[in-house]
């Protein structure tokens, strides 16, 4: 037997993954850059990991701390605003990765009237907390 739409929808949000995590798309990083410094945070709690990134002098630092900044704030809401049952203080960097995205294309003039192609890349970078 077929079954209703609504119950379809109930089975599929309930197989949902309801960790807190971040995610940011088209970062203006090459994803090889961003992952040298989300390699740094892996498995770290978010206090540790959030001093790590203010100590990291590497581009990617500044936006990866966003992005954390921005998962914590997601836990913090799903903890009072959807009654789960999440410790803040108790979180830590489960995942970290960083995607490519798509490439911008630009064009700089060369000699002789030839051109040449840079190729500014974008990273989707995502971080994913879960409790000890």
């Amino acid at each position: 037997m077929a079954q209703s739409r609504s119950q379809f929808k109930r089975e599929r949000n309930a197989q949902k993954d309801t960790r807190p995590r971040a995610k940011v798309t088209y970062a203006r990083i090459n994803p090889l850059k961003a992952k040298i410094v989300l390699d740094t945070i892996k498995g770290k709690d978010v206090a540790t990991a959030a001093a790590i990134l203010a100590a990291t002098p590497r581009e990617g630092a500044r936006i990866i701390s966003k992005v954390l900044d921005s998962a914590v704030a997601n836990a913090e809401y799903a903890a009072t605003e959807r009654d789960m049952d999440i410790d803040v203080s108790k979180l830590y960097v489960q995942e970290a990765f960083a995607n490519q995205g798509t490439t911008l294309k630009r064009i700089v003039p060369r000699a002789q009237g030839r051109a040449d192609r840079i190729l500014k890349k974008t990273s989707h970078i995502t971080i994913i907390l879960n409790e000890r």
